[in-house]
Order: structure tokens, then C-alpha cells, then sequence
């Protein structure tokens, strides 16, 4: 049986060790790798890219909602969950936001968190009942207020940015884009990811709309 591969990121050596004996006492699962910080579980997931991550959500140097941001950000398949002694509707949304992918409190029975990794590895978003009542709520507030239009830094835009913008506009894919301006599909994929940071775009369509918006405006 292949094993489901996770790395743990906690500064509590002894929470860390527990747990990594919990899941290596499994048939199904592994622990690849262990982090004492948010630094430095970024770089083993650069390494060794997990099937899960289990992040805390207090650690230094680095705190698993940025590491969590970091990650996402150069990996976006990352699969992360996050620890936390805390139960708080803050935290909960900022780890949302960050891109984790499930939400668990450390007070959690060894089965319930067992059952809980599994359901996060079968495609499932797992948070607290009470956490998940309350981000249900919440959103169902933010849906009835009008969202304003983000705005837009396409001045900040690099020039090499603002062509990829342009082919993006005109319907290009990534691969049609790298071809006609001779770069690689990685380095297009980068300039996209750049793109849609810095004109706080949610997809590619928002970023063209965005850049359509800024033409008539330039004339």
C-alpha cells in the first residue's frame, strides 16, 4: 500500500513528536517531514511537496497564516490544515484567506483527527461545527453587501507583464501566450500569478476586464 505523505509544522517538539507517532502508527500514512517554524516548512514543502500539510498557526519567525500564504502562493495545489489551540472567527477566516484547506482544533480526540486528515485527503473541507455555522453566517452577510471593484495597479505593471495582460484580454491561453512572446510556459504562469496580485484580480477573467476598463479610460 502506498502511504499518504504529510509534513508537520509545529514549534511544540513535543505536539510535533506525538503526532508524528500517531501518523506513522498508520498503514495508510507517513510522516515525510517535520518544520519547527513557518520558514522552514516552506522550504521541505519546496523539497518534498506533501500530500498534506498540518500547520500551527502560532510559531515563530514565521506563523503558519503566512507560511500558509507563502506556500500557496508558489504551490497552489498545496493541501494545508491548520492547528490552532484558538477558537476564534478571526482566525478562522484569516486561514481561510491564506488558502488553507480545513481548520482543527488541537483538543481534538486521536480518531476524530485521524478521521478528519482522512476526509481532508478524500476532497473535503473539515472545520469545527461551531466555526463552520459561524463562516456560513458570515458569509451569507458579506453576499447581501454590494462588493466594490477592486482597484487597479496596472501602472505597476512590468512592461513584459503588461503584454501577457494584453494577449490575456484578447483571449490567449497560456501556451499561445508563451509562444508568441517566446518565453517559457512556467515564466507566463509566473507573470499570471504576478498579474492577478498586483491588480488584486481573482481569475484571469477579472485581470482582462480590469485591463479593458483601463484602455477606455487612457482614451
Amino acid at each position: 500500500m502506498t502511504r499518504t505523505r504529510l509534513l508537520l509544522a509545529d514549534d511544540h517538539d513535543l505536539f510535533r513528536e506525538g503526532l508524528a507517532g500517531l501518523i506513522n502508527a498508520q498503514p495508510d500514512l507517513e510522516v515525510v517531514g517535520q518544520a519547527s517554524d513557518g520558514l522552514e516548512a516552506l522550504t521541505l514543502a519546496r523539497d518534498l511537496h506533501p500530500d498534506l500539510i498540518a500547520m500551527d498557526i502560532n510559531m515563530p519567525l514565521c506563523d503558519g497564516l503566512e507560511a500558509t500564504r507563502l506556500i500557496r502562493t508558489e504551490w497552489p495545489e498545496a493541501c494545508i490544515l491548520i492547528l490552532t489551540v484558538h477558537d476564534e472567527d478571526e482566525k478562522l477566516f484569516e486561514a481561510i484567506k491564506a488558502g488553507a484547506s480545513s481548520y482543527m482544533l488541537k483538543n481534538v480526540s486521536s480518531a476524530d483527527f485521524l478521521r478528519g486528515v482522512r476526509s481532508i485527503l478524500a476532497g473535503e473541507a473539515v472545520l469545527p461545527p461551531k466555526l463552520a455555522a459561524r463562516l456560513i453566517s458570515e458569509f451569507a452577510r458579506l453576499a447581501v453587501r454590494p462588493v466594490p471593484e477592486p482597484p487597479s495597479d496596472i501602472h505597476d505593471l512590468t512592461p513584459r507583464e503588461r503584454e501577457t495582460l494584453n494577449l490575456i484580454a484578447a483571449g490567449a491561453t497560456d501556451k499561445e501566450i508563451a509562444a508568441q512572446l517566446t518565453l517559457s510556459l512556467h515564466t507566463v504562469k509566473s507573470h499570471v500569478r504576478s498579474i492577478l496580485t498586483k491588480l488584486h484580480a481573482a481569475n484571469r477573467r477579472q485581470a482582462a476586464r480590469l485591463a479593458g476598463r483601463e484602455d477606455r479610460q487612457s482614451h
